[in-house]
């Protein structure tokens, strides 16, 4: 497959280093390589299914009993994977799970898929992978190709994986080779899937960039190799942090463009016609998924080592922490003005608990923190979201484990004093819910083609 982007480095290669690189080169380049996944969640999953599918035997790894059971059986947990991929893959006879990390012993390959969330204090918490790389680093193997795809801080895969795989014994670019290929999965948008974004990759040394190269050419459509994992790493922090910023931005604009009365999704529409130096990013309730609320600030904990400041990141995380505290303001406000109501003690519904619309995932979703606000006010809450029919458990908000979704009905919609849109998702009847409810607060401009006359956008 084509690349694209500067050369590999090359580093002094000991006499050995060819030949075992060589070896694994023709195992991916017969599809006979086995390639374990450690983390089969929204990244490792359709990632692992993709190698089953271009014929590669595959071994996924999860300490999460329940995944085990359901994949075992042929049956998804994410709602954008059917049961019938996960099926085809096992019928091929080539894909296994298990629970036991040292089963990477019987892997050509590994993929590290795992969480880096953020502790309370907007420091990187890297304690899943140095705790994996620490498991695994007994039961590594001469000839093996080690990939880390968790967005992290620059100099993650040199500074932390590699030297505890290097506990082994074994050599990183010598007797093993390490890589590190940022994830570019887009849960819920179906112009996108796995074997369709172009892939980054860099590697420790020439002949780790090589197979990692070869590796994900082999079933998606275009790589793009970078000189080292360093600017693999920095590459995806680099999108998400792009992202931040303008997600904030437009979100200040928002603020200001209501006061004055305009309506902000009417002049990004008619900005976004500009054929050049123009891209549409809109407004929200707040900023939610693993990537785009955490992965901005380890480069700002990175930089601290470099004696420097990151101001855009830090002033664009503030102005998307404050949102949900405006859509709250807003609904405080509409409910004063129509129905001489507070927050206190009113019955508000709050549609959509996935951060985004069409996905089943709902990390660091905004609509938490709004629950938490309006309870702390007196209000009391519920939510519907057929993606999200039950709240597990999460960090920032054990308490609220178990909690269901409730139907929507016109009786339901009349109950209520309010009802938030939080998440636009498609299979929500907005018009019905125009036509039911006293009032609606659209954070999504998802009620633009209904009657605004019972409306109030935040």
């Amino acid at each position: 497959m084509a690349t694209t982007g500067s050369a590999a480095k090359v580093t002094p290669l000991h006499a050995d280093a060819k030949s075992t690189a060589d070896q694994l080169m023709a195992k991916i380049a017969d599809r006979s390589a086995v390639v374990s996944v450690i983390g089969l969640g929204y990244v490792g999953l359709p990632l692992i299914l993709g190698f089953a599918g271009a014929g590669f035997p595959v071994l996924g790894l999860d300490v999460d009993p329940s995944k085990i059971k359901n994949l075992r059986a042929g049956k998804t947990y994410i709602k954008h994977i059917t049961d019938q991929m996960v099926g085809e893959a096992l019928a091929k006879g080539k894909f296994e799970v298990e629970a036991d990390l040292t089963q990477v012993s019987r892997a050509d390959v590994v993929i590290i898929c795992l969480p880096t969330p953020l502790t309370k204090h907007r420091d990187p918490d890297l304690s899943y992978i140095e705790q994996t790389a620490e498991a695994i680093a007994p039961h590594i193997k001469r000839g093996q190709l080690i990939i880390l795809e968790s967005t992290t801080w620059p100099g993650t895969t040199t500074e932390v994986m590699i030297p505890r795989l290097e506990k082994s014994g074994l050599k990183s670019g010598v007797d093993f080779f390490a890589a590190f290929s940022p994830e570019r999965e887009d849960p819920g948008n179906p112009k996108f899937n796995t074997h369709t974004i172009p892939k980054v990759v860099g590697g420790d040394g020439e002949y780790a960039t090589k197979a990692a190269d070869a590796l994900y050419s082999s079933f998606i459509g275009k790589t793009v190799v970078v000189s080292s994992p360093d600017t693999a790493e920095a590459v995806k922090l680099t999108e998400n942090i792009f992202r931040s910023i303008n997600i904030a931005l437009v979100n200040e604009l928002k603020v200001i463009y209501d006061a004055m009365g305009i309506d902000v999704w009417e002049v990004i529409d008619a900005a976004a016609t500009k054929p050049f130096g123009f891209m549409p990013f809109y407004p929200g309730p707040g900023l939610g998924g693993h990537c785009i609320p955490i992965d901005p600030f380890y480069l700002t904990w990175k930089a601290r080592e470099f004696e420097l400041n990151t101001r855009f990141i830090e002033l664009a995380g503030e102005i998307i922490a404050d949102m949900p505290r405006y859509v709250v303001g807003k609904l405080s406000e509409a409910l004063s003005m129509r129905f001489k109501k507070s927050i206190a003690g009113s019955k508000i519904l709050l549609v959509g608990m996935a951060y985004k619309k069409n996905v089943d995932d709902m990390r660091e979703t905004p609509t938490l923190k709004i629950i938490e606000l309006l309870e702390k006010q007196g209000a009391t809450i519920e939510y519907h979201d057929t993606w999200i029919p039950v709240i597990p458990s999460t960090r920032e908000h054990p308490e609220y484990t178990g909690r269901k979704s409730v139907d929507i009905t016109a009786q339901s919609l009349a109950a209520y004093d309010a009802v938030v849109i939080v998440t636009d998702h498609d299979d929500v009847d907005y018009a019905f819910v125009g036509k039911n409810a006293k009032l609606v607060v659209d954070t999504r401009n998802a009620m633009v083609k209904c009657d605004p006359a019972n409306v109030v956008k935040a």
